[in-house]
């Protein structure tokens, strides 16, 4: 490792060779602003907010892209002339950037904004042409508003990073935008939903299309019984929206703001997570024994599944039938609670609370519900609720923690690290492992399927079989597994797939967290860890141990993989046109 001698506004620091200037700056406290810049993502220096001078240079340099690679290296990053053109770079940006900030879903979240207020921009310096574009309100998950894109390509970037690329700069100069192929909207093009974009665009030019008007006017409603379920992950980020450090457990003042809004019943996604073990362990067991097809691929996440369908629709046959856990849950709410409660189930409205956006494209999906009623009603992601909760008047941060209702709320089992990559991997071999050796095995903790590696494997023996299992998340990289399989190449018998990078944890409806944040803290990594310390502290730590999931295949689905249970919790898949 060679080291060089730097100064940095004349101190004096050392450095490993070919650190950018972006980084060594980040390390050594001084903050240099960035608008495109993600880390192995979108290295591209095209906004020109991180201008640098460096001594002897014939111009101002890019900071996130310009590596020190010299000894006697001088820097300087806060001159007059530096601010100046960043005051003028930003002067040029909103020039004819829609300025409605008060009404805009990222007003007190906009890396633009935030930047003006530092720099001192407070009017528009250069007056010209605008060109005003048409909302594309296409899709379920998000809308598009491309009068507040100010082309860093984050977005671009980050499709691309999933696999999917339906996204690119379209036109030349002014003519310049973000945009489908031949302008196609975004639900005519083989978008997965899975809200990348959303969570790295640091202007409103991308967000999540909201659904909370729909949830405060089902809990005002009277006639409607309004039962709302928190997916795993969303206990680890949604103290993000309240400023509280990332990874807290916010568990039981997520519970007390619930209930504080009006829902009749507040429920958890555990639940369904873990009704979700119970029929995919068993239907794996099933091909292990009968011959089915394998590999068998988790069906959990959404966006994952919309892939498969328009990219790798000859894999279809390898996905499990299983229903995810919101759905799962949807499905029991309506038929079991209904029925134990006595409440018709066309009086109930069932609203999820997930930290991914194509949840509410699957809540709309073909059977996933019967007698003309959906399993979920309404999907909101963290974001959402965060904002109700705040429109409510509730002060988050001074709540006293609350418990989930009971039935499908004690919290329990292997459901609470669905929310990480390889969580669903690991919950389903705590359970698969029991019931194959017959035996209640103290050692369950499967570590080597845990972290945040591209693709990680391992082989277990259990009850004498060598069973062979993958996990990975980001569709770039399931991409690379699923061409082994279409190959025959593959020799895995398990696949867990997460559609976002790193699992839910970093779903597309996750709490926004700034440029100079993401690239500079392991926010994946915190909120896993938020969900494997949840795990274990838990009375139960295995699925088929949670006493709900006891009694609801006692009282209502008989065993798992029961017809009852087949005609609840399980569906089917199409292939979709690229």
């Amino acid at each position: 490792m060679e080291m060089l001698n730097i100064k940095i506004n004349g101190k004096d620091y050392s450095v490993e060779k070919n650190t950018t200037i972006l980084e060594a700056c980040h390390k050594f406290g001084i903050k240099i602003p960035t608008l495109c810049y993600l880390k192995e993502i979108n290295e591209i220096g095209a906004c020109r907010m991180c201008l640098c001078e460096v001594k002897g240079a014939r111009s101002l340099v890019a900071a996130c892209v310009y590596p020190i690679d010299r000894d006697g290296t001088e820097i300087f990053t806060n001159t007059p002339e530096i601010q100046k053109y960043r005051k003028t770079n930003l002067e040029l940006l909103i020039s004819n950037h829609d300025k409605k900030c008060l009404s805009c879903p990222r007003n007190d979240s906009c890396e633009l904004q935030q930047l003006c207020l530092e720099y001192g921009v407070d009017e528009t310096k250069f007056e010209g042409e605008e060109t005003k574009y048409e909302e594309d309100r296409s899709t379920l998950h998000l809308v598009r508003n491309n009068n507040k894109c100010i082309l860093c390509r984050r977005c671009v970037a980050a499709c691309k990073n999933q696999y999917v690329s339906v996204i690119g700069a379209n036109n030349r100069g002014f003519d310049t935008q973000i945009s489908c192929a031949f302008d196609q909207d975004l639900s005519e093009v083989s978008c997965v939903s899975c809200g990348q974009c959303t969570v790295v665009c640091p202007t409103g030019a991308l967000v999540e299309r909201d659904d909370t008007e729909k949830v405060f006017a089902a809990i005002a409603d009277p006639t409607k019984h309004v039962v709302v379920h928190t997916a795993p992950s969303i206990r680890a980020t949604l103290g993000e929206c309240f400023g509280m450090p990332v990874g807290t457990n916010v568990t039981g003042k997520m519970v007390a703001a619930l209930k504080m809004l009006g829902f009749d019943k507040v429920f958890d996604t555990n639940f369904g997570a873990d009704l979700t073990i119970m029929e995919e362990g068993t239907e794996f067991i099933d091909r292990v024994q009968n011959g089915g097809t394998l590999p068998m691929i988790t069906s959990c996440s959404p966006g994952w599944v919309k892939f498969c369908e328009h990219y790798y629709p000859d894999l279809i046959p390898h996905l499990s039938t299983c229903k995810s856990p919101q759905q799962m849950q949807g499905a029991m709410i309506k038929s079991y609670y209904a029925e134990k409660a006595g409440i018709d189930p066309k009086d109930i409205v069932v609203v999820s609370v997930m930290p991914c956006v194509a949840k509410k494209f699957e809540i709309d999906r073909d059977d996933q519900g019967r007698d003309g009623m959906q399993d979920n009603d309404i999907s909101i992601s963290t974001r959402e609720l965060a904002k109700m909760i705040k429109r409510a008047g509730i002060q988050f941060t001074s709540l006293e923690d609350d418990t989930f209702d009971p039935i499908m709320g004690i919290g329990t089992g292997a459901g609470t690290i669905f929310g990480a990559s390889g969580g669903v991997m690991e919950a389903a071999l705590r359970t698969v492992a029991d019931v194959l050796t017959g035996q209640d095995l103290p050692e369950f903790e499967y570590t080597e399927v845990r972290g945040l590696d591209d693709v990680k494997e391992a082989t277990y023996n259990v009850a004498g079989i060598d069973v062979k299992v993958a996990v990975t998340s980001g569709l770039k990289n399931a991409a690379k597994l699923l061409d082994d399989i279409r190959a025959g190449k593959s020799e895995y018998h398990f696949i867990e797939v997460m559609c976002c990078p790193g699992g839910c944890i970093n779903g597309g409806g996750q709490p926004i967290q700034p440029g100079h944040v993401r690239n500079f803290v392991d926010i994946k990594s915190m909120r896993a860890n938020a969900l494997y310390d949840d795990d274990k502290n838990l009375p139960f730590r295995k699925s088929h141990d949670n006493p709900e999931i006891k009694a609801i295949y006692d009282e209502y689905l008989e065993k798992p993989g029961s017809h009852k249970s087949h005609e609840l919790l399980h569906t089917s898949y199409v292939a979709r046109e690229k």
